[in-house]
């Protein structure tokens, strides 16, 4: 990936680590389905917004392929997002965050199974070191190894399984559509999926206007600019390559829920999270822009 590129990368992946705070305030009052209804709305009505005030054309699309989209809409919004939101009510932010960069992996099985990108020595090898990172992330975290922590990580998993197969569904169903167009069908539909669960499973009690601003920065921030950028991202590099945005989104989030939420932050989950950048850069064959050239090749000369 070139320079710019890796820029808005970086961007994308300080946006999403903020997502991850943000639902860990919010969830506990929103609950999951609301929350996720609610974000995926206010992020369509942003971008339906956006696109009207700039004179962009997306309705005809929409209209003409909203059986794709809400394909989409369910794999790479609804279901990763539900999953995420619930397991936040038991993982602490950042821990969720380092979960969810196990999404390469999953993104790298399903290319080998859906287009046929062979699985190499060293990819294999880099889903190998992935899962040994997740077992000290999760091992060696504060807390307790048991049952509803357990399926908190396997939700956490879901989540990357989805998001590593609707970016190759994206970047196979969806060529030539424009990002506004993408972005807008994707949460409309999620949108229009979780509203009847959101209204079977309303919030209870009163909602603290914290939550409320989370929620709003959510739809606004995390979902509508995020996507955006993901979106004309994926249209130029490799969906494996793209989600190498989540090798940096765990880093973020480490320091803003280390900020605001002060949660706690092991040695261990530390050493785990570089195991899987690191086991992600034998994925991809991405090259990190603060690793020099030099010690870059010496590392896949090893691989």
């Amino acid at each position: 990936m070139s320079r710019s590129q890796w820029l808005q990368l970086t961007l994308l992946a300080g946006i999403w680590g903020g997502s991850f705070l943000f639902i860990r305030i919010a969830a506990p009052s929103f609950g999951p389905f609301p929350l996720v209804a609610a974000r995926t709305l206010i992020a369509a009505a942003v971008l339906i917004g956006y696109g009207t005030l700039t004179g962009q054309r997306f309705w005809g699309e929409l209209r003409q392929r909203w059986k794709p989209f809400l394909l989409l809409g369910l794999i790479n919004s609804a279901i990763p997002f539900t999953l995420i939101t619930a397991a936040e009510l038991t993982l602490t932010a950042s821990m969720a965050s380092i979960l969810n960069a196990s999404t390469p992996f999953f993104a790298a099985l399903v290319a080998a199974a859906w287009f046929g990108d062979p699985l190499t020595t060293r990819k294999v090898g880099g889903i190998a070191l992935g899962i040994v990172g997740v077992v000290l992330v999760v091992g060696l975290s504060p807390l307790p190894l048991e049952t509803r922590v357990l399926l908190s990580v396997l939700m956490m998993f879901g989540a990357s399984l989805g998001y590593g197969t609707g970016a190759n569904y994206a970047k196979a169903a969806f060529k030539g559509v424009n990002p506004l167009t993408l972005s807008i069908g994707q949460n409309l539909m999620a949108g229009v999926i979780m509203l009847p669960l959101a209204a079977l499973n309303p919030p209870q009690g009163e909602i603290p206007l914290v939550a409320v601003v989370c929620v709003l920065l959510l739809g606004v921030v995390s979902t509508a600019i995020a996507y955006l950028i993901s979106f004309h991202l994926l249209s130029r590099v490799s969906a494996t390559s793209m989600a190498t945005v989540t090798m940096l989104v765990p880093f973020f989030s480490v320091v803003w829920s280390a900020m605001f939420l002060q949660e706690p932050f092991g040695i261990g989950q530390l050493i785990g999270l570089l195991v899987i950048v690191f086991s992600i850069t034998l994925i991809t064959g991405t090259r990190l822009p603060f690793l020099p050239r030099r010690a870059e090749a010496a590392a896949n000369a090893n691989a």
